[in-house]
């Protein structure tokens, strides 16, 4: 007996599960990149944007790249 469900293909499983990896690295990668900006935000902000982050799936940790991103002129320097 074939275990497999033929109302949903295997390859689907594949997409959703590559699409949920995709959007957990999203979430990743935008809440290390906030945790990095931390200090120089306010705690509300930053707050408001770990909310943001984790909440709303993909568009959430894209807003964060997109607009938490330092100007071009903005060089850290030590």
């Amino acid at each position: 007996m074939d275990a497999a469900n033929p109302l949903l293909p295997a390859t689907s499983d594949l997409v959703w599960s590559s699409l949920a990896v995709v959007a957990l690295g999203l979430a990743v990668l935008a809440v290390l990149s906030l945790s990095r900006r931390a200090r120089d935000l306010s705690s509300a902000v930053v707050a408001v944007w770990a909310v943001v982050i984790l909440l709303v799936p993909v568009l959430g940790p894209l807003a964060w790249i997109l607009a938490g991103r330092r100007p071009r002129g903005d060089v850290a320097r030590s």
